[in-house]
């Protein structure tokens, strides 16, 4: 099992833009919306702007973004 790390809203928001195609649609007070389209389908993942996000969260956000742990530790 891979170990994943905390982060920040700010940071993650910056990895999945960067790393994984997403792009921030819009922003609502501390939460950004980001959209990933693809051919196939289009995925959604809302990520809330904290300095630290826990583990929890962070896995919540992964699953929507439908990543893996295994592959976003490898990112990182």
């Amino acid at each position: 099992m891979t170990k994943l790390k905390k982060l920040s809203g700010y940071h993650l928001v910056k990895i999945l833009c960067n790393k994984f195609g997403f792009s921030a649609k819009r922003q609502t007070g501390s939460h950004v919306i980001l959209i990933k389209q693809t051919a196939k389908e289009r995925t959604g993942c809302v990520v809330p702007l904290h300095n630290e996000l826990k583990l929890g969260t962070l896995k919540g956000i992964l699953k929507q973004a439908k990543i893996s742990e295994e592959e976003f530790t490898e990112v990182i």
